[in-house]
């Protein structure tokens, strides 16, 4: 622990050093220079241990005060108490924040519905033939418990209870199991439900909607690569992650199964159609036959909804169309002849008719009424249905196949470990995505949606028999502890940057920052450096809250899209829970392990995953499709 003591004095007296060389003498400061100065003083209150939201208004209040006095020495305390007031209120009336407590009520009631246990169980079965399935499973659980959570803590702790031990005991390495549990926990603060997403868009302006759209898939992508990473460890080097032994992936079958012959060899349809002609196992085969057949039920009524939105009549013009021949092809002149007109003249000057003209001027208002009248709406077209296209059939095909094939290898052992599934992948899979869906394709806000989130918390809890008032208060009083800590760190963030910019300290950052006459991309890559770097003394929250004001009016002039650098900033986040000394996965996980693991070994752990995330985000940037394809085909 002294080391981490020493590394975390060491950058804090770098800094204060830093501000001393940096900074003019006191006689040439300006009001530019003490923003810069406040800023350097948040960041070292907040080493030294002082609460974040209060540091912020603190300071953000004696600055706002100070660059009010230097104007009008007899208003200052007014404007300043003023500007208090109008800050926190505008925090108060932001709608976006409202989801916060919702989707933090729905991730404790998750958590404690205690889904992870049967959750890491039935993946580690279902995972039983790939490299490093433990590693693999715990990395899945983490991913899919942390997304409908939202909390890292709860998560790397929980998975340090429960898989920590059991990849010990079955050979693992330690640095591998740290490694995969803390980086595996963090993935909750990137896919979406996420509480950082909601934090970013309420502070940079973007909509949270399509933040949740564009991080989807980063998300996804960055799971992957982790558990890629281990796979490959696996097979390259053994001792590091040993294959389960074959007693561990034995699955115990049901007593009925026993009344079919040879049901270890046979696979799970045709040995439930066969046990439909036993009368004493027929009502079991029934629900049994039921329950094998849900994928192929699934994917028939998934696509058949496909051929009903593919094939679906375009819906018909209305046109209006003119009777006659004497329909004016010019909107213009339609216009103008059935608008304002200047009055006839009486007895004044008038143009002489030009020789060749058909009828008088003076017929045309009449003309133009009358074609006026004969207009009609044209004759209703019955809508044809389309033709479903090559692509819908192609896809037919392969799910086709697939099913074939899945069907073929479905054996009763793994019918066992489906149904595990169904009682704690799909209920966790399936909230998630009603959440998402709801959100991403416009069917409700996200204040709506994290609403919908946190019933469906409530029915998990019930429907496990969890659920009681000790676990509803429990879940309450948590999520109101949490969300007071986010909006006081909205009010004092608000206050701050309004310090910030009253003292002109964002004027000189942009000056300086345009002075470098950086092209976008080197932009880019020193914004993601300072974030990266701010990841090792503060965590996500100060981060957000206090330099995306900085970064933010900077996009414009380098013509980068708030919403992608957004999505760089939430993948570059991860590792602030992963990088030393403010390392809080680090922390969680070692409360729980056991006394042999020591605090390096799950630093030595978390470095390979944190080299991932530096990849990922570098994917991400020379990619942008990643992120920014499925906004832009849902709200283009």
């Amino acid at each position: 622990m002294r080391k981490e003591i020493w590394f975390g004095l060491s950058i804090l007296l770098a800094i204060v050093i830093g501000v001393f060389i940096l900074m003019p003498a006191p006689a040439d400061m300006t009001n530019g220079h003490l923003g810069l100065l406040m800023l350097a003083l948040v960041v070292v209150a907040i080493m030294l241990g002082f609460p974040t939201a209060f540091t912020l208004m603190g300071m953000g209040v004696l600055f706002a005060w100070f660059a009010f006095h230097s104007t009008e020495p007899d208003l200052a305390v007014q404007r300043t108490l003023d500007l208090m007031v109008q800050r926190a209120y505008s925090v108060m009336a932001n709608d976006v924040l409202i989801s916060i407590p919702l989707f933090i009520f729905m991730g404790y009631l998750v958590e404690r519905a205690n889904l992870i246990e049967r959750l890491f169980k039935s993946l580690h079965l279902a995972m039983a033939n790939v490299p490093g399935s433990l590693a693999v499973a715990t990395i899945v659980t983490c991913a899919v418990f942390a997304t409908a959570t939202g909390i890292v803590g709860a998560v790397v702790t929980l998975m340090g209870l429960l898989a920590l031990p059991a990849m010990l005991k079955a050979g693992y390495s330690t640095q591998l199991s740290a490694g995969c549990i803390t980086a595996g926990g963090c993935l909750g603060i990137l896919i979406p439900p996420s509480v950082l997403l909601i934090v970013y868009g309420a502070t940079a302006g973007v909509s949270v909607v399509k933040l949740y759209a564009g991080a989807f898939f980063p998300g996804i992508m960055l799971a992957g690569l982790y558990v890629g990473y281990v796979i490959l460890i696996a097979k390259l080097r053994p001792k590091l992650a040993p294959p389960l032994p074959a007693e561990e992936r034995i699955v115990a079958l049901p007593a009925y199964t026993q009344a079919i012959p040879n049901a270890h060899a046979r696979t799970a349809l045709g040995g439930l159609v066969g046990a439909l002609r036993m009368p004493e196992h027929r009502r079991t085969a029934r629900s049994q036959l039921l329950v094998a057949l849900l994928p192929a039920l699934a994917f028939a009524a998934i696509m058949g909804l496909g051929y009903l939105v593919v094939t679906a009549p375009q819906a018909p013009q209305t046109e209006l169309a003119a009777m006659g021949a004497g329909q004016d092809s010019d909107p213009f002149a339609s216009s103008v002849s059935g608008g304002l007109e200047e009055p006839p003249v009486e007895g004044g000057l008038e143009e002489p008719p030009v020789e060749g003209e058909g009828a008088p001027a003076a017929a045309a208002p009449a003309a133009a009424q009358q074609a006026t009248a004969g207009v009609v709406p044209a004759p209703a077209v019955e809508p044809v249905a389309r033709p479903a296209s090559r692509t819908y059939w192609i896809v037919l095909a392969a799910g086709v196949v697939l099913l074939a094939a899945f069907y073929l290898y479905f054996n009763f052992a793994r019918l066992e470990i489906f149904k595990m599934l169904l009682g704690s992948l799909f209920p966790l899979a399936l909230m998630i995505l009603a959440v998402l869906g709801s959100i991403v394709f416009g069917l409700a806000t996200p204040t709506e949606a994290a609403a919908m989130g946190a019933f469906g918390g409530l029915i998990l809890a019930i429907a496990y028999r969890r659920f009681n008032f000790k676990l509803l208060r429990e879940s309450a009083h948590l999520s109101t502890k949490t969300t007071a800590m986010v909006c006081w760190l909205f009010v004092g963030s608000s206050i701050f940057s309004a310090a910030f910019a009253l003292l002109g300290g964002q004027e000189i950052i942009n000056a300086w920052v345009l002075g470098m006459n950086l092209t976008p991309v080197e932009f880019m890559i020193l914004a993601q450096v300072i974030i990266f770097l701010l990841g090792w003394p503060l965590e996500w929250t100060e981060i957000i809250v206090i330099f995306m004001p900085i970064f933010v009016p900077l996009l414009p002039h380098f013509n980068i899209d708030p919403l992608f650098f957004g999505l760089l900033v939430a993948m570059n986040l991860q590792t602030a829970f992963l990088s030393p000394p403010v390392a809080m996965s680090a922390f969680y996980l070692k409360g729980v392990s056991p006394p042999h693991v020591t605090l390096n070994q799950i630093f030595l752990g978390m470095l390979p995953f944190m080299g991932l995330q530096v990849l990922g985000i570098i994917l991400l940037y020379t990619f942008p499709a990643i992120g920014m394809w499925l906004p832009q085909v849902l709200y283009k």
